[in-house]
């Protein structure tokens, strides 16, 4: 059984065909309306993200333009795209998952060694305070007033001090991330390494 929206189709073509005849292309797009419209001007630009046909003289498709791609579906194919080349460097980085063990134990060394390095000055700041603040009891125990430059003194070694830790802080929170940064790299390379066999 033929459908009534095709037999007038078809008529419509039949009927359109004779004008159209020196037209070397057709355009084939569904409007607003859900009414299919053949244009030999082109698609109107409201139209075009829906997709549409090019049609030769003989009304036969010879290319089809599908429709854009929708927001979900291009966040979708934007996140492949990044997985894949996040992939491609993962591989290009390392070839085995002692690779990544050799990597994660020199980052983790060289971040412990800076670590290491920011608490041993913490602790050479908190002498000097120590010693400082002993010269200043002593001048109070003498009876004399503590001297300005001492107590500028003082007040910068806690503002080293509390700068020093909070850079230990972050150091300690970047070692976190790296050990988490390396372990994701490890899993993801093995399941690359395994789809590979």
């Amino acid at each position: 059984m033929v459908k009534p929206g095709a037999i007038r189709f078809t008529l419509l073509f039949s009927l359109l065909l004779p004008a159209l005849a020196g037209a070397t292309e057709l355009y084939r797009y569904v409007n607003a309306k859900g009414v299919t419209v053949l244009d030999r001007l082109g698609v109107p630009p409201e139209y075009i993200s829906k997709g549409y046909e090019v049609l030769n003289d003989q009304g036969r498709v010879v290319k089809v333009i599908p429709p854009a791609p929708s927001a979900e579906e291009m966040r979708r194919q934007l996140a492949d795209k990044a997985r894949a080349s996040s992939d491609a460097q993962l591989l290009r980085l390392y070839s085995t998952v002692d690779d990544v063990d050799r990597a994660k134990a020199r980052k983790l060394t060289e971040l412990d060694g800076v670590i290491s390095a920011a608490q041993g000055n913490l602790q050479l700041l908190r002498t000097q305070q120590a010693n400082l603040q002993s010269q200043a009891a002593d001048q109070e125990r003498a009876g004399r007033q503590v001297p300005e430059h001492l107590v500028a003194q003082i007040d910068n070694l806690k503002a080293e001090q509390a700068g020093l830790q909070k850079d230990i802080l972050r150091y300690q929170e970047g070692r976190k991330q790296a050990e988490a940064s390396f372990a994701a790299d490890q899993a993801r390379l093995l399941e690359l390494i395994g789809t590979r066999r």
